[in-house]
């Protein structure tokens, strides 16, 4: 049996798969897996969150569809096994359970590996270091389930610790940590609306964004300089087509947010709270206007937020394209406090969103369980 947590985006936006750097909280909402062999070679997988138990045709794995397409999480991750030298179990009876929503940004989909990874390893009598784990995991995504992510959601929810935020340098990738001042909170608020990423939206911005590297003649937009960009913009103004100008905006987001990460990480050192909170919210700002992967549901989010006492600052937490915001509060910031954000957001969009106060959690992790009958 194990368990990985969900994740929030603290700041680092799409700037994972740019070879960037990126900070995630590890929260206290997560994925159980647990396991049981099977003699007959019967693979069989079942989940709290739907009725049926499934077992996959035997032969090649291959991906499911409809309301099986959950399993395409696991399974990519033992579709990735061999490309990292490791042997697959045999038969299993399979079962996920979860207290992480779906669709709000937070990463059920690396907790989801992550503890399957585990689990696999352990029923292969194998063993694997965490760094190789994330890698075979965002292996799974990128090559199984189709969604060309970076290596943020696997590696904060493999490498979390408690009380701090995880540092990743995307181009190695490197882990560290980075403590957490004493006294904030973590608000979530989640919208409930959301585009699937494997629709399109997340990889055009994928595209895009290799596009503009190219364009600026750099291999990804990490190696781009503000200088350099501001150089080109120079260069191509008045005349630049729209695909240029779009190109533009998209690796203006990201070199910009790739500054902001530096700059949240020197004032979390400092204790200064009020300037991490407005990196926050300069991200969110970025997202909207330059990377367009926000929406109006989530910009109202961040803007009442960001305009509440108590709240340090406030953006769209994942992809974009829906999903939820997370706001950085004092403690002073309560149940009260956050709903009246609701209220109003009812008030403009006719729905309520879901409210999840999110603590932070060591990261991915076998358990051994004792049972008695």
């Amino acid at each position: 049996m194990a368990r990985a947590p969900g994740r929030i985006e603290f700041i680092g936006n799409h700037t994972d798969y740019n070879g960037g750097i990126v900070l995630g909280a590890s929260i206290d909402r997560a994925v159980w897996v647990a396991i049981a062999r099977r003699e007959d070679g019967r693979r069989r997988f079942a989940s709290d969150r739907y009725d049926e138990v499934v077992s996959p045709p035997a032969g090649p794995l291959r991906k499911m569809s409809g309301a099986d397409s959950w399993l395409n999480y696991p399974l990519g991750v033992l579709a990735a096994f061999p490309e990292f030298g490791w042997q697959a179990p045999g038969g299993f009876d399979y079962l996920a359970l979860s207290d992480l929503p779906t669709g709000a940004g937070l990463s059920s989909s690396a907790a989801i590996e992550l503890a399957s990874g585990l689990v696999f390893l352990d029923a292969a009598g194998q063993e694997a270091g965490r760094g190789d784990l994330v890698k075979a995991c965002r292996h799974a995504e990128n090559h199984f389930v189709g969604v060309p992510c970076g290596i943020l959601d696997q590696g904060v929810s493999g490498f979390g610790r408690e009380d701090n935020l995880v540092f990743i340098d995307c181009r190695g990738p490197t882990y560290s940590l980075v403590p957490l001042p004493g006294g904030v909170q973590f608000w979530i608020f989640n919208t409930h609306t959301r585009h699937a990423l494997v629709d399109g939206l997340y990889s055009a911005r994928y595209r895009e964004c290799l596009a503009a590297a190219t364009m600026l003649g750099a291999v990804c937009l990490a190696d781009v300089t503000p200088a350099a960009l501001a150089a080109f913009a120079d260069r191509v103004s008045g005349d630049a087509p729209s695909e240029t100008a779009v190109l533009l905006k998209r690796a203006r987001h990201v070199v910009d947010e790739i500054g902001r990460v530096r700059l949240v990480v020197e004032a979390l050192g400092s204790g200064d709270l009020a300037s991490v909170g407005r990196r926050l919210t300069e991200s969110h700002l970025s997202s909207k206007t330059l990377f367009e992967n926000s929406t109006p549901e989530l910009d109202f989010l961040a803007a009442g937020l960001a305009a509440t006492p108590h709240v340090y600052g406030a953006r769209l937490t994942g992809g974009g394209f829906g999903g939820a915001v997370m706001a950085l509060t004092s403690p002073e910031f309560g149940e009260v406090e956050a709903a009246a954000v609701a209220a109003a957001y009812e008030g403009r969009f006719g729905t309520r969103p879901t409210i999840l106060k999110a603590r932070t959690s060591d990261g991915a992790q076998n358990i051994t369980a004792s049972l008695s009958i």
